[in-house]
């Protein structure tokens, strides 16, 4: 029987937080991109690598590194700014060449996602540690594999509408918050062959990312945003003709 192949991912964090921060270190020890890894590890057939912001010039995002990477999480919160641009030119290449970006949470401000959505991707916001349920309106989309109908967060940081991003391809989620509001937290899109998941349930002061079913949809996104095709269309060719064009008149 041959070998499954796995996917490669990896797993892009600031890692300021957790060093500047000790409640935020009392949840993730580690990162949260060592809680966001290892939680793929037990569901699918996975390669992770971890890469943060500080690591080295590229924020451990290298060329060699992206063209070794199918699919790419990123967190971000605290330090959107300090990306650099040459950075996030080299990942929209990928992404358009065929690369996967599941981006979470504060993420939505990233330079990456508002870059590839062309918008500002505002939102309204309030942290008071309320619950959010979380319902799975799309229960065919692979994302939403092995879900129940919604599942539930017992405290977590309010995202509500309007989300100022350009229509999904599908919306795979629609959460509640316990204040009222709702917000579209789970989210598709394609740009050129690359497929893009926005997921918004997370936060650095709360153990969400170590919750069994937020851990399920993140491996189910990995899977679905796995690269179908790796192309890059960046260039426009001048091109032959397949046939023959005869004599101009």
């Amino acid at each position: 029987m041959s070998e499954v192949k796995k996917i490669r991912v990896t797993v892009w964090n600031e890692f300021r937080h957790e060093l500047k921060d000790e409640a935020v270190r009392r949840v993730y020890p580690d990162g949260i991109h060592r809680a966001i890894g290892e939680g793929l590890t037990g569901e699918i057939p996975v390669e992770v690598r971890y890469a943060t912001l500080d690591q080295d010039e590229d924020h451990g995002l290298s060329q060699e590194v992206l063209d070794n990477t199918d699919v790419l999480i990123w967190w971000g919160h605290m330090a959107h700014k300090d990306v650099s641009d040459a950075v996030v030119d080299r990942v929209q290449a990928r992404v358009l060449a065929g690369m996967g970006l599941i981006v979470l949470h504060s993420g939505h401000k990233s330079k990456i996602l508002m870059r590839l959505l062309g918008t500002s991707c505002n939102l309204r916001w309030r942290e008071a540690g309320e619950r959010e349920r979380i319902w799975v309106i799309e229960p065919a989309h692979p994302i939403a594999k092995d879900l129940p109908e919604y599942f539930e967060l017992p405290h977590t940081e309010m995202y509500g509408e309007r989300f100022d991003i350009p229509t999904p391809l599908q919306t795979v989620f629609i959460t509640w918050y316990q204040g009222g509001e709702v917000f579209r937290s789970g989210v598709t899109y394609e740009r050129g062959t690359g497929r893009i998941f926005y997921f918004a349930p997370g936060h650095e002061t709360f153990p969400i990312f170590y919750d069994a079913n937020i851990r399920k949809v993140i491996a189910n996104a990995v899977q679905w945003a796995a690269p179908r095709i790796d192309r890059d269309f960046s260039i426009c060719p001048m091109v032959p003709p397949l046939e023959d064009l005869g004599q101009a008149e």
